[in-house]
């Protein structure tokens, strides 16, 4: 029974083959995406560092610097 479903009638080869290239594939681009996503969060809080008291008070009254925070604190990436 579990030889039927490994070979699928000859077949196995091709579908096995294409479900790990898929995982390997969405793997990869998960883990590509993640750096990407902690290099900017680095980014911007470098640059958030640099200003100046007035500013940061200014930035942080926006309400992309509110949306910003929120996905940074509950982002599970």
């Amino acid at each position: 029974m579990i030889n039927e479903i490994i070979l699928m009638k000859g077949y196995g080869i091709y579908v096995w083959s294409s479900f790990l290239f898929t995982f390997v594939c969405f793997g990869s681009l998960f883990m590509i995406i993640k750096a990407q996503l902690v290099r900017e969060q680095s980014k911007f809080n470098e640059k958030f560092k640099t200003l100046n008291p007035e500013k940061k008070k200014t930035a942080s009254a926006q309400e992309t610097y509110k949306g910003i925070l929120e996905i940074n604190s509950t982002s599970k990436i």
